[in-house]
């Protein structure tokens, strides 16, 4: 082979060589180059059904632990009210801690999710019927007025079954009071407030 010839097979060597280099080099930058950083979560309903963190307080029964603002609460018993084609449920809480007053959960959905705390208020002579109401310098407007069926689970102080007459004020920042007559009986009363989401954890009792 002449002198020329084989610098033209060194020459064409040569480009191969570096051909090759620059692809290896191609390949080698692109495997390092970095992922996109992932999208962001959707936003998600915190008492959603499939959200085990918060646990999903339509479901919750007799024996079920609830921790609220850094307390833990029993659920000792529930009821489950039907009024025509609209249902919701009231959850007595073991209420050791608040030296003896009945403490309640109430939970509804209307269209959305609504979770209330409620806490037992000594009624004395007040009595629903007013528009409005003052309580501790609250004023309440009332909001709704029915009867309701319900039956009971557990503890929860009334009977088996029956009905139960209740009228509904609304105030202010998320704060309710609410009357209650079971079986014709004697008024009782409550204050609530919405319960924030993420404020709340429910531990089912697995039963």
């Amino acid at each position: 082979m002449s002198v020329s010839g084989i610098v033209l097979v060194l020459v064409l060597a040569l480009i191969v060589l570096v051909v090759a280099l620059a692809i290896l080099l191609i390949v080698v930058l692109t495997r390092r180059r970095p992922a996109p950083p992932p999208a962001p979560a959707a936003p998600r309903d915190p008492f959603a059904a499939e959200d085990s963190v918060a646990g999903d307080p339509r479901t919750l029964k007799a024996g079920d632990l609830v921790e609220y603002l850094g307390t833990r609460y029993f659920v000792r018993g529930s009821l489950r009210l039907r009024e025509g084609g609209f249902t919701w449920s009231e959850h007595l809480l073991d209420a050791d801690t608040i030296e003896g007053q009945k403490v309640w959960l109430s939970v509804e959905e209307d269209p959305d999710l609504e979770v209330v705390f409620w806490t037992e208020y000594e009624i004395g002579d007040l009595r629903p019927g007013a528009k409005t109401v003052t309580v501790d310098g609250v004023e309440y407007r009332r909001d709704e007025h029915g009867t309701a069926g319900y039956t009971s689970e557990g503890t929860t102080g009334v009977g088996a079954q029956g009905r139960v007459e209740y009228v509904d004020y609304e105030g202010p920042g998320g704060r309710y009071l609410s009357f209650e007559q079971y079986g014709g009986g004697q008024w009782e009363a409550g204050l609530g407030e919405r319960v924030p989401a993420g404020t709340m954890t429910i531990y089912p009792s697995g039963a």
